[in-house]
């Protein structure tokens, strides 16, 4: 017989206030995107449900989109949580700061952030001037 100890461990649960409205709405196709605020130097992820909300989102917030693809928007809140779990911080608006390691976490996760990221050519062409 096997003298083995069974040892319980406690996990804590981290609860996401970022709410979404009814469960029907988390299955609804559309399309999920990144922004990007040139002036803050920060990225917003969103879902709008058609080009026209899309295009709406842009022309009021003056961003920069890097790149979008059909999406739910339960993917957009797996997003969030998976962020908020990585300790990747967030203003109240969602914008998260702009940085390599967000990046690649982007990247990872599979989220859209464009083939050539747009700040990430313009600190190369900086450097290359200096």
């Amino acid at each position: 017989m096997n003298n083995r100890k069974i040892i319980k461990g406690y996990k804590t649960l981290i609860s996401s206030s970022f709410n979404v409205g009814t469960s029907k709405d988390k299955f609804k196709d559309g399309i999920i995107y990144t922004i990007y605020s040139d002036k803050y130097n920060s990225l917003k992820f969103g879902f709008a449900e058609n080009n026209r909300d899309l295009e709406k989102n842009l022309s009021s917030e003056g961003l920069i989109l890097l790149d979008r693809k059909k999406g739910k928007k339960k993917e957009l809140i797996l997003l969030i949580t998976t962020l908020k779990e990585l300790g990747i911080k967030f203003s109240d608006n969602l914008y998260f700061k702009y940085s390599n390691s967000l990046m690649r976490h982007l990247s990872t996760l599979g989220w859209p952030v464009g083939r050539s990221l747009y700040k990430q050519r313009k600190i190369k062409k900086e450097l290359i001037c200096a």
